[in-house]
């Protein structure tokens, strides 16, 4: 069920969005079209395999392309560079130094955009909740599937 909230992103990340619909309308949709009308021209459609296959396909991409949509409606596009403060909030880098004394380094950015091996966690992660609100030299402790982490925050930056 769609909802009316504001889901923050990059624009970087609106724009990949803006991509993958436009892919999934323009080559996935006529794929699946293809697939439809070859698996036709087989005859009998209640045994054919292929016809159901790309009838549920089908299926999938418009649910795909509905969901993006909404993403894309409820999209609030935030450049970092215009923000400042010095609270960690979204679309900021936080530098961090683990129990360990090593420096870690991730971008608060949205759920669709967050990819840990880049850097970038979600501000939803159970590390971007423990991080949103916190100001430098803070101690942040959250729980992770691996067990209990430790953080310092060392420095917020806005880029």
């Amino acid at each position: 069920m769609a909802t009316v909230d504001k889901l923050p992103m990059l624009a970087e990340g609106y724009e990949k969005l803006q991509s993958d619909v436009r892919h999934l309308k323009t080559v996935e949709r006529l794929a699946i079209i293809d697939s439809i009308e070859e698996a036709r021209a087989h005859g009998d459609l209640s045994e054919n395999a292929e016809y159901h296959a790309a009838k549920e396909r089908q299926g999938q991409v418009e649910a795909q392309i509905a969901d993006i949509e909404d993403r894309l409606s409820r999209a609030m596009v935030i450049d970092p560079a215009s923000l400042s403060g010095d609270k960690v909030i979204f679309g900021a880098t936080v530098q961090l130094r683990d129990e360990n004394d090593n420096k870690i380094k991730y971008q608060i950015v949205g759920e669709t955009e967050a990819d840990a091996k880049m850097g970038r966690i979600s501000y939803a992660s159970p590390l971007g909740r423990a991080l949103i609100g916190r100001m430098v030299g803070e101690e942040v402790e959250f729980s992770a599937p691996s067990g209990d982490k430790y953080y310092e925050i060392k420095k917020i930056q806005f880029v």
